[in-house]
């Protein structure tokens, strides 16, 4: 099932033995395009430190309630790598965070996430997918962590936030056609499988749907996405209803409609 990103700010995150705050953004690859993190608000607890939470941790959320149960302790958030949620996370931020709570990289494979495509998969014990990290002696652990340091020091960043997405200028092949007003990510994997485009700022239209995988171009310090259609094409696409829970048969008809695989087609 696809959710709106929207929806999912101020769902509840529940930790083994208490409330860890509330969802306030989240963070995706733009590479991948996949939910990397929740920022989570911790509230008066912690004195309302914003913390990163993976989706590696998440398990059987509850969407009804809107609380998202998640396997570590209130204990483990606040001894937690100290990332200022209001800057760019680097790698090596990232680093810290996984080498922490004992993940392993999500960028080692070729999966979403790692060799699979379920966050859930990264972990040991997943379908007898096994991630052992080899024992290191602290000083050798301690001179690995400065050279990867200096390695990734001018890595570009690739994490952005789905908050400061919204609101994007969106140029089709032709010219413009409307502004991102949200994301749909899956449920399951976290990949973001469309923008909500507003194209009522150019016709008084409605809102469509536009995968990822069809822009050419997103240039991060203008707002500004380019995608491989055109005007007329997004002008008679199907329209998108935010009271209508998405299902494959629509899906199907919009991607029909523009001429393109579904994502389901390919495994992801």
């Amino acid at each position: 099932m696809l959710r709106n990103t929207k929806d999912i700010e101020n769902y509840v995150i529940g930790a083994t033995d208490g409330i860890i705050g509330h969802v306030k953004d989240l963070y995706f690859d733009d590479e991948a395009w996949v939910v990397r993190y929740l920022v989570v608000d911790t509230g008066p607890w912690l004195s309302s430190r914003k913390v990163l939470i993976s989706p590696i941790a998440i398990s059987s959320p509850n969407w009804t309630e809107k609380i998202l149960p998640v396997s570590i302790t209130k204990e483990q958030v606040k001894n937690s790598p100290d990332i200022d949620t209001d800057k760019p996370v680097s790698r090596q931020h990232e680093k810290a965070y996984m080498g922490y709570y004992g993940y392993p990289y999500y960028w080692d494979g070729a999966g979403l996430w790692g060799g699979g495509v379920y966050p859930g998969m990264l972990m040991t014990g997943y379908s007898g997918f096994v991630a052992a990290r080899p024992v290191v002696r602290p000083e050798m652990e301690e001179a690995y962590a400065r050279t990867e340091a200096a390695r990734h020091k001018n890595d570009d960043l690739h994490l952005r936030s789905c908050e400061a997405v919204k609101s994007y200028h969106i140029g089709a092949t032709d010219g413009d056609i409307g502004h991102v007003q949200g994301l749909l990510v899956d449920e399951d994997t976290w990949s973001i499988r469309y923008m909500i485009v507003d194209t009522s700022n150019w016709w008084l239209g409605h809102q469509v749907l536009i995968a990822p995988q069809w822009i050419t171009a997103v240039r991060w310090l203008d707002a500004t996405v380019s995608v491989n259609l055109t005007r007329q094409a997004v002008k008679d696409a199907p329209p998108y209803d935010p009271a209508v829970q998405l299902d494959r048969r629509q899906e199907i008809g919009i991607h029909k409609h523009y001429g393109r695989p579904g994502y389901w087609e390919g495994g992801e």
